[in-house]
């Protein structure tokens, strides 16, 4: 009988088909991965981004796909999330067009050049923490009484395995992931007698253009596109979708993410010597 119980446990799975599910960044990388995999399951996807343009690549490739399920729907909103007025509009379009919302994936985000934060200019360090940080608690206390309305719902964040240990040269993008992985804690917490649930991500490194948007010197930019060895995004966001159906409060994506988190858990001093030892070889001051 106990193994009856457990089987049914790891067999039940969120059914994502017919769900409303909003996810930012959708123009780019994971988040459009995540939009296609959600179309492909039958979910009715709000896709936001700032950038128009890479929405309407998002659509062109919606629209070509021989994956996406009968009934799937996708609307673009062109939204910039670090901004509380353009997320208010965001509700009230996402509300016209689908009267309610079940899932949001707080996927956009955005690095910083490659520099220590001494030498960081406060514009930079200000976007930064508006959109990774303030985005997602724009984007989760604008929909979160909508959520509340649903009979299961869900709040998905996405940080980074750089928001569970330092990366130098990085750090200001990890104290920012590092906030988002205890907000997303903190919510399970809060709402764990309620229908919302909450999943936190943490990939390691994943082969998008997230460096072409963070204003690295070319030199530095140049760098980082030869050491990274990141998985495809296709296969990350099939993780993330898998996470939101399994209703799991933690999912970590690629060895990278899996094996030093286990390691920086075990030895943290020698895991941050380590990280910073990699770091000033790839850029040294």
């Amino acid at each position: 009988m106990v193994w009856l119980i457990i089987i049914n446990i790891r067999v039940c799975r969120v059914e994502l088909a017919g769900k409303v599910v909003v996810v930012t960044g959708g123009g780019n990388g994971i988040g459009r991965q995540i939009v296609l995999i959600l179309l492909g399951k039958g979910a009715n996807v709000a896709a936001v981004d700032v950038n128009t343009q890479g929405l309407e690549e998002t659509q062109t490739l919606f629209q070509s796909s021989s994956h996406v399920a009968a009934g799937a729907t996708l609307t673009l909103h062109t939204c910039d999330i670090s901004k509380r007025e353009s997320v208010a509009t965001l509700v009230n379009e996402v509300v016209a067009q689908h009267e309610h919302v079940d899932v949001i994936v707080n996927n956009a985000g955005v690095i910083h050049p490659f520099d220590n934060f001494s030498d960081m200019d406060y514009s930079i360090i200000e976007r930064v923490i508006n959109v990774n940080l303030y985005g997602v608690i724009h984007i989760t206390k604008a929909f979160l009484p909508l959520l509340s309305l649903r009979p299961k719902a869900r709040v998905v964040n996405i940080s980074s395995m750089g928001g569970l240990f330092p990366f130098p040269k990085q750090t200001l993008y990890g104290a920012t992931k590092a906030a988002i992985k205890l907000l997303s804690e903190g919510l399970h917490s809060e709402l764990h007698n309620s229908n919302v649930g909450v999943t936190v991500v943490f990939p390691g490194a994943i082969d998008t253009d997230i460096a072409k948007n963070c204003d690295a010197n070319d030199a530095n930019l140049q760098k980082f596109r030869s050491v990274k060895m990141g998985i495809a995004p296709e296969k990350a966001a099939l993780r993330i979708v898998q996470g939101i159906e399994k209703e799991r409060l933690h999912v970590y994506i690629g060895v990278d993410s899996k094996s030093l988190s286990f390691l920086y858990r075990m030895c943290p001093k020698l895991t941050i010597a380590l990280l910073g030892k990699v770091m000033r070889m790839v850029f040294p001051d």
